[in-house]
């Protein structure tokens, strides 16, 4: 069975950057995933963050991220990665990576569409 664990998160001040990773184990590759990242704060519902496809090569924001964050993937070392830069006190959360298989390439914003979840990492940051 697949396993996925986060790592990286941290304090940090506003303007800052963090680097977080997700590696996958359980399978010979995680070539074959769809991987994701979410959030959630206390009370709130886990949102999207942002996804990537099977092999890297497509990529989606949430609007409250894009031009800060990016997400990529390194599949011989069973990794992917989310690179926080210019953060802001709103980022503050606790971070989810998500996994599952699909023979598509479609890029999948909902956390109904994941199988597979990080225990999460706490990112915070602060004015």
């Amino acid at each position: 069975q697949v396993q996925l664990v986060e790592s990286g998160g941290g304090l940090e001040r506003a303007g800052g950057s963090l680097r977080l990773s997700c590696a996958v184990s359980g399978v010979p590759s995680s070539s074959t995933y769809a991987m994701a990242w979410f959030r959630q704060a206390p009370g709130k519902e886990r949102e999207f963050v942002s996804a990537i496809s099977q092999a890297g090569g497509s990529t989606d924001y949430a609007d409250s991220v894009k031009g800060r964050f990016t997400i990529f993937r390194d599949n011989s070392k069973n990794t992917m990665y989310l690179q926080m830069n210019r953060l802001e006190p709103e980022d503050t959360d606790v971070y989810y990576c998500a996994a599952d298989r699909y023979l598509d390439l479609v890029l999948r914003i909902s956390k109904e569409d994941y199988r597979e979840w990080g225990q999460g990492t706490q990112v915070t940051a602060t004015p």
